[in-house]
């Protein structure tokens, strides 16, 4: 039989019973749509990790009070009796520092922003020194950015994100105008370049301000206070910057010999690392999960073969008392649980893609539609198709004419 042949037939008998081919598609489509669904999300996942650390650069590194992420209270509750960042901190370590090209301090704090009649609240109010744009790699859209006379004489300047552009400020260049933050005026100088939502949440919701300007209204407690550090380079000349900035911090902070630092030095690297091997975990467990579907899609496939021989048997009796071969029932029979795989595949992989899709649109999860996965989806499905199929394959090229024949309508 040629292999045409045998797909016409397949299709044929599969278009016979369209309710059972139905149902058994669903089983299957299911199945690779949640193997697409969570290879789509993991992917986006992994990008955005990827693509937000690396903004920050390969040859940069962080000191703060508490390391990004903690893995139980009371590790928390331990990071929390440590001292703040000072900005004395900062000035010790700029000042002193040989192994370091540029050197930055980060704070926040949330505040109303308004002006006139319009306000946004919940907005971020960064306190940055005059490095912070070039350190976070933020491009300046419009206007400019900070001088070191704005943070030596705590200019009264303001960067917008594009959230307070188009709320505060819709229709006219905010250039040149005011705005107050927790009632404290500011003149907008620039606008960052848009920087999109994750988890739903905005990236564009802020404004920053010349750290010295801004402790004049909150304080010098930096309980947000990050120090940016960048080494010009990475690889050893990171690692020794890192370890330069490290005496320095624990000298500063006067920690005793043999204890543990008092502070978290991050390097980038480090962090997408950790990023990449969680998410590895959770895509693991995931793709577990999905694996254990697919393996019940191609029980499904299998049932219905089973019965499909079954109900045929005479059909086969017939063919084979023709001249049929035991190779040419096999194959055709191959050749349908392979087509319901493959269809229930194609679907699958649309629907897993809408899901992901869905996810992001809903919750702003990230999602990243690559190619492997579909490949993956489509390979899975047909190699679950010929597995669970050979075996009622064989029963159908095995059957004895005789007997098939004699079998009843």
């Amino acid at each position: 039989m040629e292999f045409q042949e045998a797909i016409k037939l397949a299709l044929q008998s599969l278009w016979q019973n369209k309710l059972r081919t139905v149902l058994t598609l669903l089983g299957m489509t299911i199945s690779v749509a949640s193997i697409i669904a969570v290879a789509t999300l993991i992917n986006g996942a992994m990008t955005y990790v990827t693509t937000k650390f690396s903004r920050y650069g390969a040859d940069e590194f962080t000191v703060q009070r508490m390391p990004s992420i903690t893995f139980s209270s009371e590790e928390y509750e331990r990071y929390q009796r440590r001292k703040y960042i000072l900005y004395d901190d900062y000035l010790y370590v700029r000042d002193n520092c040989t192994r370091c090209t540029e050197i930055g301090l980060s704070q926040w704090n949330v505040a109303k922003v308004v002006r006139g009649t319009n306000s946004v609240t919940d907005t971020t109010i960064r306190g940055w020194t005059w490095q912070m744009p070039s350190l976070k790699n933020l491009d300046i859209a419009e206007g400019r950015g900070f001088t070191q006379v704005d943070d030596d004489h705590a200019t009264r300047v303001a960067i917008i994100g594009t959230d307070i552009r188009d709320n505060l400020f819709p229709g006219v260049d905010p250039l040149g105008l005011e705005l107050r933050a927790d009632g404290m005026p500011y003149t907008v100088v620039g606008v960052a370049e848009k920087q999109g939502s994750t988890f739903g949440q905005s990236q564009d919701n802020w404004v920053a301000v010349p750290l010295t300007a801004y402790m004049k209204t909150y304080g010098t407690a930096m309980k947000a206070g990050v120090i940016y550090v960048k080494a010009g380079s990475a690889g050893p000349v990171l690692e020794a910057a890192a370890d330069e900035v490290r005496v320095l911090m624990r000298s500063k902070r006067h920690d005793a010999p043999g204890a543990e630092d008092s502070f978290e030095l991050d390097v980038n690297d480090t962090l997408v690392s950790f990023a990449s091997k969680v998410t590895a975990m959770f895509g693991a467990v995931m793709g577990g999960v999905a694996l254990i579907s697919l393996v019940v899609g191609g029980i499904v496939i299998m049932n219905m073969m089973l019965a499909s021989v079954t109900e045929r048997t005479r059909e086969i009796g017939i063919r084979k008392s023709l001249g049929a071969r035991g190779h040419d029932i096999m194959l055709q029979f191959l050749v349908e649980s392979c087509a319901l795989a493959l269809v229930g595949g194609f679907l699958g992989v649309l629907g897993g893609i809408a899901v992901a899709q869905g996810v992001t649109l809903a919750l702003g999860f990230p999602s990243t539609i690559a190619l492997w996965s579909v490949l993956l989806g489509l390979s899975l499905a047909a190699s679950v198709g010929i597995f669970f199929g050979v075996y009622p394959a064989r029963k159908a090229a095995n059957l004895d004419p005789i007997v098939a024949l004699r079998a009843e309508l």
